[in-house]
């Protein structure tokens, strides 16, 4: 199971993240986000990241054009989209693509079937926020045959990994809130008491 660390606004963060195992860092280029960041700032933070860390750019609402020029210059390796964007439309973004379902009652698992050329991320839906709620949705609703190839969202910390770990078994997870002292402001331990839990389920299992 893979790990992304969303919400990252320093270097000190970005390296932190990288040295305990993260994956996958993200970077909110929302400004109603409260953990928005500024272009040029990613750019300098991604440029004195290690080589392997995958860098992802969370985008609402801009065009596949504009997402394209971006990440070329910011230097990202995936795009992480929110918001409505037709199957059509996410074709032309040339980077690979994590398109974002925020799940609710009765949501229908349908609708990713019509996007074969994206990564799904399943998060919280509620009416305030479009992401970085800390709020979990009932993971019992997601399809089984679904469950391996997912990202799952909203709510993760160190009180349910076991259960996602073992029971959920999704493909990768993204957190930020349940790692924060303040938000887009990450706390040293407990991003380091999440990564020893997660070692320790790997470990288990081998």
């Amino acid at each position: 199971m893979k790990v992304k660390i969303c919400g990252i606004t320093n270097l000190d963060d970005a390296l932190l993240c990288c040295s305990l195992g993260a994956d996958a860092i993200g970077f909110i280029f929302y400004d109603k986000s409260k953990r928005a960041i500024s272009h040029q700032d990613a750019k300098n933070i991604i440029a004195k990241l290690p080589p392997f860390i995958t860098k992802v750019g969370v985008f609402v609402n801009q065009t596949p054009e504009e997402i394209n020029t971006l990440s070329e210059e910011i230097g990202l390796n995936v795009i992480q989209y929110h918001a409505d964007i037709l199957p059509i439309e996410a074709k032309k973004i040339i980077y690979p693509v994590i398109k974002v379902f925020r799940v609710s009652t009765g949501f229908n698992f349908k609708l990713l079937s019509g996007y074969n050329n994206c990564t799904f991320l399943l998060d919280t839906y509620t009416e305030e926020n479009i992401g970085g709620t800390g709020k979990t949705f009932d993971w019992n609703i997601i399809p089984q045959e679904l469950r391996s190839k997912i990202i799952l969202a909203g709510g993760i910390s160190i009180d349910n990994i076991e259960h996602i770990y073992n029971i959920v078994k999704p493909y990768a997870i993204d957190l930020s809130s349940s790692v924060e002292y303040l938000p887009g402001k990450k706390d040293k331990n407990k991003l380091t008491e999440f990564f020893n839990k997660i070692n320790q389920l790997r470990y288990s299992s081998c």
